[in-house]
């Protein structure tokens, strides 16, 4: 494989912004364009949710520092949107009228919130976090509100909750699932974060869905249950999950997976020539998974956009990580590590759940699905050993072992 004169990076989030610097520290001499909506120079998302929105910061985690892109010599557009993809001619139409040729292409348009399609759902000041500029604005709304009403019980609304709690917010959170994380962690697991949610006074509707919101032209003022209750709310914050951003890749005929991520091989290249997909929007074909994985985490973007730098300069290796994620809430600090199916998987807690000091695993067919360790800090290296290793253990000895001698 030749290297390329010019590559183009659509999406300049954490993944799209890290393909383009590790492009460079490989030596890649050609040209770099990353295209990227937001305003702001590319940054990280978690602590939007977490530092940000609490007030422990007034900036993200940047990627790259300010002079970065420039020094290195890569063009960065910011608040520019594409509009096309030819593949055939290999050209990037953007909204500015710009025209911009590819020898090799990266998709990285990242997720958006999902909306909720219920009468209300267009109401002035619903609001959503996903950018720099919606965390700011609802820790503003944080601070001065009374009452805040959020829909949905998962790792955005849950993080977010706490953070209304610590502004000193009433907080309601609403949620069709019994549990919060309850598809993510199981019931046993989901119970220490509602418990932990209680005692610093959150107040739950759960297995309650949403029937509208009300409001008018000045603003929403609450959200209206299935079952008839109206909560009044001076902030209303929707945090039902995230869509990939796929529109270009669709149109440019690229083919979507069942979850509706962009097609990708082990080493995330699509079905078009020289074009790979990164990030929240990439399904890609995962080896040791045996089957299509699309995870929408940090670590996910950060590791893919390393790695697809590499591969677009010929090294064409698949892409093994495990997912892996962190939540911090009130005093509660956790990682889980790999990809669990908590229906399926047998739980093995090593600790104590009650004391939300322990370490949790899931066991599929005798070996280590996921892991993670809340409130415990010293087996890190053992614990991604044994996702990544898929160990084969017993749960007495994930109870009882030292975790290193199992690796």
């Amino acid at each position: 494989m030749s290297e390329p004169r010019k590559i183009v990076i659509v999406g300049a989030g954490l993944a799209g912004a890290t393909a383009a610097g590790t492009l460079r520290e490989r030596g890649y001499a050609g040209e770099i364009l990353l295209l990227g909506t937001d305003t702001h120079r590319p940054y990280e998302l978690p602590p939007l949710s977490k530092g940000l929105l609490m007030g422990n910061t007034d900036e993200p985690d940047w990627v790259h520092d300010e002079g970065f892109y420039a020094e290195k010599d890569i063009a960065f557009s910011s608040g520019a949107t594409a509009t096309k993809i030819e593949l055939g001619a290999r050209l990037v139409h953007d909204d500015a009228g710009g025209e911009h040729r590819f020898d090799r292409l990266v998709l990285a348009t990242g997720s958006r919130p999902r909306s909720l399609p219920v009468p209300g759902g267009d109401l002035p000041g619903l609001r959503t976090l996903r950018t720099l500029d919606d965390a700011l604005a609802l820790r503003s709304a944080f601070k001065d509100a009374g009452r805040v009403v959020i829909v949905g019980a998962g790792w955005i609304g849950t993080e977010a909750a706490a953070a209304a709690r610590e502004h000193g917010a009433e907080v309601t959170v609403v949620d069709q699932v019994g549990s919060p994380l309850l598809a993510v962690l199981g019931e046993q697991v989901s119970e220490v974060f509602k418990g932990l949610h209680t005692e610093h006074g959150v107040n739950w509707r759960l297995g309650e869905g949403v029937a509208g919101f009300t409001g008018g032209p000045d603003g929403v003022t609450g959200v209206r249950l299935r079952s008839g209750d109206e909560l009044p709310a001076d902030v209303v914050l929707v945090a039902v999950g995230a869509a990939p951003r796929v529109d270009l890749a669709h149109a440019a005929g690229l083919e979507l997976s069942d979850d509706g991520g962009v097609c990708a091989d082990a080493g995330l290249r699509t079905a078009a020539p020289d074009v790979y997909a990164i990030g929240d929007i990439a399904a890609h074909f995962h080896p040791r998974y045996g089957k299509r994985v699309r995870v929408e985490h940090w670590s996910n973007a950060k590791w893919q956009g390393e790695h697809v730098a590499r591969n677009l300069l010929g090294e064409n290796e698949p892409y093994l990580r495990s997912p892996y994620f962190f939540s911090d809430q009130y005093d509660l600090g956790c990682e889980y590590r790999g990809l669990a199916d908590p229906e399926r998987d047998e739980l093995v807690v090593r600790g104590d759940l009650a004391s939300r000091d322990f370490t949790a695993f899931w066991l599929r067919d005798g070996q280590v699905a996921a892991a993670m360790n809340v409130n415990q800090w010293d087996d890190g290296d053992a614990l991604k050993a044994l996702v990544e290793g898929r160990a084969a253990v017993t749960a007495e000895q994930l109870r009882t072992a030292d975790l290193k001698s199992l690796v």
